[in-house]
Formats: structure tokens, sequence, C-alpha cells
């Protein structure tokens, strides 16, 4: 089924400065959209640079549950939003917290989408999660990121009650391993090997996961906002392909020259494969695979050593 096209429209993003959020702000206003972006704005330049980018900036503190320069009048709302906070009370707060205020707020819009993380799955070795799997604290043997996948559980269980509470139709999207040409996971491994940081990974490999590249996360979008309903569905949104994290780093090493040393080791995330066939399932397939996914990455976030590494 092919779902409401996404042009046109009103629509907040919420965790516009962010590596996901600010990427998809700016092709759903290339597509014809009106988009506020919602932020703290803490720092004028970035208040500038987001009116640059043609989306209209709102200061929000969803901590605080200060969202009153949200604009009333929208069509959709994308929360892609997330603190992560090592204090248990403020990422609550503004996870768990914010997320019913923010739907509170919107009551009144077509659609709300809310960006959740695969990281909400109890750790369950090599077989791939379903959206109805146990929940569980993946990231607590990181070591960093203590609040992580719990305040993530917590707003899931804050957007199911606000949008029966308030009416709003809202769809959960626990998303897997976002990356784009500027951001990512992958990127952030190769700049710390350049720093003689190594990678971490489980001794229980290969450490699998799902990539999605940002655009497919674009495409992706309006498949699932048309799910919005009350109660909220739940989806893992991501492509199919299981790529590990053995896999991807020697990509781009063959992309960029650069060794990125792996350290064996459980305190980190473990493997985490997510199953979107529930996603597929809706009509939607990614258009991007991996290898020219990080090939553009390399090219366009390192390009001398992409240039190099072609001699």
């Amino acid at each position: 089924m092919v779902p409401t096209p996404l042009t046109g429209a009103r629509i907040l993003v919420t965790g516009v400065t962010g590596q996901v959020g600010g990427p998809l702000a700016r092709r759903l206003v290339a597509a014809g959209n009106t988009v506020f972006g919602a932020s703290r704005f803490s720092d004028p330049g970035v208040r500038k640079a987001t009116e640059a980018a043609g989306i209209v900036p709102v200061a929000v503190d969803l901590e605080a549950g200060e969202l009153d320069e949200v604009p009333s009048g929208l069509d959709y709302v994308v929360h892609m939003a997330v603190s992560k906070d090592r204090d248990f009370t403020r990422a609550l707060a503004a996870n768990a917290e914010g997320t019913a205020f923010l739907v509170e707020r919107v009551a009144g819009a077509r659609a709300f989408l809310h960006c959740s993380s695969c990281a909400v799955y109890e750790p369950n070795g090599l077989v791939p999660h379903v959206e109805t799997d146990p929940l569980g604290d993946n990231h607590r043997a990181m070591g960093f990121l203590p609040t992580y996948s719990i305040s993530k559980i917590a707003a899931e269980s804050a957007a199911r009650y606000a949008a029966r509470r308030f009416g709003v139709p809202t769809v959960i999207a626990r998303l897997d391993v976002p990356y784009g040409p500027t951001h990512g996971w992958p990127k952030i491994m190769l700049q710390l090997a350049q720093a003689g940081i190594p990678t971490r990974v489980h001794p229980n490999g290969p450490n699998l996961h799902n990539l999605l590249h940002d655009d497919d996360l674009f495409s992706s979008l309006p498949y699932l906002l048309d799910q919005a309903t009350v109660p909220p569905p739940v989806f893992n949104w991501c492509s199919p392909a299981q790529v590990s994290v053995e896999e991807w780093t020697a990509e781009l090493t063959r992309l960029t020259g650069v060794e990125i040393p792996l350290e064996v080791s459980e305190a980190c995330v473990p493997p985490n494969p997510v199953d979107p066939a529930k996603l597929l399932g809706l009509g939607w397939a990614p258009a991007v695979d991996w290898h020219d996914g990080f090939r553009r990455l390399a090219e366009t976030s390192f390009p001398d050593l992409y240039q190099a590494a072609r001699r």
C-alpha cells in the first residue's frame, strides 16, 4: 500500500540538532513541508544554522516540560529527541515525562511518531528480535550511557499512555543503527581509531546489528506514520541486512586505509540483530546497500583518506 506522501505538511521534528533529526528535517524541508525543529537552542549559532536550512526553530525543554513555543495546527510530529544524561532522574524526566507532555501539547495532530531504540531488547544472543520480545537493559554492560535503555523503555510506556489519554494517533519505531554520509556509529569508530582508541566487540560474536541509512530512514517514514493509531503499534526500524561490527570496520579500513583495532570485551553493547519483517510487510523496501552507504560516508566525511586509499 502506498502511504500518504509527506509534502505540503506542517511537521515538528524534535532533536533537530542531533545527528539523525537534523538530516531528516532538512530532507522534509526539501520535500516541500513546513518543518519546525525543536531543541533547547542554547547556542545562538546553532539556531541560526537551523534557520539557514529552512527549518523554523522551536525552543523546548522536555526535561522541564517547557513547550510553549510548539506551534498549533501540526500535521505530524517526529519525536527524535533523546537525553543521554547519566542521572536517572533527569533522563527519565526528559525522555519519558517529556514525551507525555509533548503528546498532550500536540493533541490534534494527524500522527505522532515516537522514535525509540532497539536498545530496549533483552540481549538474546544472535536470535533476531521481533517486536514482542522481552525488554531489558541492553546498555548496562557498557559502563557509559547507563540510563539509555531504561529511559527508552519508560518513554515507550509514556507514549502509549499519552496517546490513549489525549487521543493522538501514535506509532512507536525502534531505531537500530542509523548512519549517513556525515554521521553514525561507524563514523565514530573510525574517528576513535584515528585517536588510537579501539572499538570493543563482545566475545559472543559475530557482533550483528541492523543498519539504516538516512535515505532509507526518510523513505520509510511515511509508511510508519500511516500506521499511527490508538493504542500505538510498535515497529523495528532498520534494514533487513544483518551486518557485524567486524564486517563494517573491515570495510571502513578498506575504504580509508585506517586500521580499526577491535578489543574483545563484555563491557560493550552485545550483538543485537533485529527482524524488520513487520515494517517490510507494509510495502517499504530499503534502497541503500550498506557497502554503498559506507562508500558515501567515506567519500563525504573522510575524502582525503578515501582518495588516498584508491591510489
